[in-house]
């Protein structure tokens, strides 16, 4: 008897762990099918698509126990997938049977924003004394709290879903369910183990049984009609509807190699020179960087293991211990970029890139980040394209390392981590790969570049452009693209607006901006310029040049939505 957490194999449970774990609450691991049936509370979590997550389900027999558990009206907290296997089925496992205890099915969102929705969202409260506190209304504005998502389906807001709607939120025009209660069972699209010490404070409510038993007893907050259709009626009174604004993240980049002492340290260099007078910069150590941003404010940490390419990356234990270590204290997202790709231990034995992200994601990492081995799969894959005359083949006829992930947990966990550099020509026809015109002429007065796509850290140049490459890796299942620039690297001069414009009209997932940022204006100046999601730097929040919270502060003076720490 006791708390249970359902850990059904994918995407990074670790961090659940660790939120129980900050509050002291004693909990037990789902081992076998009696162990959902002898619970007297049950945890739901994780990430990844739906058809596998039934399918494991189903091969270890949890299916039918869960069901009847749900019945029994024990308390059942569902986070992301946990709350879509709740339903009848989904779009992204067309014919695979989802648990059926919600009478609706996940739908992939229709909108022109990016998608996946990754963020922090707003949530609307349409009952209130639920397991998530509304805030006030007056205070509602001033505190702006948000929670974390990452998630490409999503449950209308209709008929079949308005018995259980607690909460609901808005992307891109598309009102969705972000939270539902009824009787005993609560679940969330969103992460509230990566939603800081908001998601935090859920946990403590449902462990300590603090949620009301029925969702029968709450008090309607909103009225926010439904249609038989699955539209939403929107209502503009003060703190009603269904609204949401997904906030600008900021993202604290760590490049974390080993130095000439033989320690993992935080490292940043010009160009990607990490050596000052002889000797590795050393700008801190990994997870104490990453604690203090996270205390900042920072929406997101990426560590990027830049050495890694030289080592068996499961062999690599130091930087999974530097994950383990900061999933204890850090409840945002964190990234791991360096080493995912297929490779072959010393004696033989085969390690496939959903191995190397799997050890990753135990370890506590959210997304993994995929640099060299992009470059590598994208050849191939438009090699293939141009070699057969006809359309691109499927993510599962080419099991890149891209497509072997993003089957397992979700094209959400896959990042794509791109080096460019510019490449001046006279005219476009001069090169047959995608140029734009440039404001900013080179040293031969050329106005016309392509974007060179790198790989081993920017060391090795490659005969594929930018663009070619966001395309194929959004094709073979990529979720988001941190898009740097070697150029602008370490100058100080602000992001490569032509780059990140030109790569945001090339792809329909999110746009991480990358390089370049000196001061807070540099981060109004991409997002206003672009459209990009979110905006990453390291060596200017290492040095102390310029703040998080200073970069925050900024862009809400000038109109955009953050997340407040």
């Amino acid at each position: 008897m006791g708390l249970y957490v359902l850990d059904y194999g994918a995407g990074n449970v670790r961090s659940v762990f660790n939120a129980l774990g900050k509050f002291g609450f004693e909990y037990r691991i789902v081992e076998k099918p009696d162990d959902i049936l002898e619970a007297t509370q049950l945890i739901f979590p994780g990430v990844g698509a739906f058809g596998k997550a039934m399918e494991v389900l189903q091969k270890k027999g949890y299916a039918a126990p869960l069901k009847q558990y749900i019945d029994s009206g024990r308390p059942f907290l569902g986070i992301c997938i946990g709350l879509q296997c709740l339903c009848e089925g989904s779009e992204e496992s067309p014919g695979v049977e989802g648990l059926g205890i919600i009478k609706t099915t996940v739908r992939k969102f229709k909108t022109n924003a990016s998608v996946p929705q990754i963020g922090w969202n707003t949530l609307t409260f349409h009952r209130q004394g639920g397991l998530i506190p509304a805030p006030p209304p007056s205070s509602a504005s001033v505190k702006d709290p948000r929670y974390y998502f990452v998630h490409s389906f999503h449950l209308d807001v209709n008929e079949a879903t308005e018995p259980w709607l607690l909460a609901s939120s808005t992307y891109g025009g598309v009102p969705f369910v972000s939270a539902v209660q009824r009787g005993a069972v609560i679940a969330t699209q969103f992460h509230p183990e990566k939603s800081g010490s908001l998601g935090l404070e859920i946990f403590r409510a449902f462990v300590e049984g603090t949620a009301p038993a029925k969702i029968d007893s709450l008090t309607t907050l909103v009225d926010c009609p439904v249609t038989s259709s699955g539209g939403h009626a929107m209502n503009n009174g003060a703190g009603a509807g269904c609204g949401g604004e997904l906030a600008k993240r900021i993202i604290a980049c760590l490049d974390v190699r080993t130095n000439d002492e033989g320690d993992l340290v935080v490292t940043k260099g010009d160009q990607y020179d990490v050596r000052e007078e002889g000797s590795v910069r050393n700008l801190g150590k990994p997870v104490a960087l990453a604690q203090r941003y996270y205390e900042e404010g920072a929406d997101e940490v990426t560590f990027l293991n830049i050495t890694s390419f030289r080592n068996s990356p499961l062999a690599d234990l130091p930087m999974l211990q530097v994950l383990k270590r900061t999933s204890k204290e850090v409840f945002v997202p964190l990234t791991i970029g360096g080493g995912i790709r297929d490779f072959t231990d010393p004696d033989g034995t085969y390690h496939s890139a959903l191995e190397v992200a799997g050890e990753y994601f135990r370890s506590g990492a959210d997304k993994v980040s995929i640099g060299s081995d992009a470059v590598y799969a994208a050849e191939e894959y438009i090699q293939h394209q141009h070699h057969q005359g006809k359309p691109p083949p499927s993510k599962a006829s080419q099991p890149s390392s891209i497509a072997q992930i993003a089957e397992v947990y979700g094209s959400q966990a896959v990042v794509i981590s791109v080096d460019p550099r510019r490449v001046y020509v006279s005219s476009p026809g001069s090169t047959t790969h995608k140029t734009i015109e440039t404001k900013f002429p080179g040293p031969a007065g050329d106005r016309h570049v392509w974007y060179q796509c790198t790989v081993k850290g920017g060391r090795e140049g490659r005969d594929l452009g930018v663009y070619e490459l966001v395309r194929a890796c959004e094709a073979m299942g990529a979720g988001e693209i941190l898009l740097n620039c070697i150029d602008k690297d370490g100058t100080n001069s602000g992001f490569d607006l032509e780059l990140i414009a030109m790569v945001r009209e090339a792809v329909s997932i999110p746009v991480i901006a990358s390089s370049g940022a000196g001061r807070a204006e540099h981060f109004a100046e991409v997002f206003e310029a672009t459209g990009a999601e979110a905006a990453l730097a390291a060596g200017i929040f290492h040095r102390g040049e310029v703040g998080i919270g200073e970069v925050k502060r900024h862009l809400r003076d000038r109109g955009f939505g953050v997340r407040n720490a």
